[in-house]
């Protein structure tokens, strides 16, 4: 991925992740551990791209019916 890819990329908190798809904090954290959602450490927090975690989502949406 190119230096620019990462400028304009908007890259959220572990918590917010954890807002949008309705789960507690660990699990994101787990998501992350087992390399399903890509993650950049700054320090000791994790920041993940919004575009990643749409991926995550579209990957496992499934169509009832």
């Amino acid at each position: 991925m190119s230096g620019n890819a990462f400028r304009e990329a908007r890259f959220v908190t572990v918590s917010e992740v954890a807002e949008i798809l309705r789960v507690s904090t660990m699990t994101v954290y787990r998501l992350i551990d087992k390399g399903d959602l890509p993650a950049v450490r700054i320090g000791r927090r994790y920041r993940l791209r919004e575009e990643d975690v749409r991926r995550y989502l579209e990957e496992r949406y499934t169509q009832a019916g």
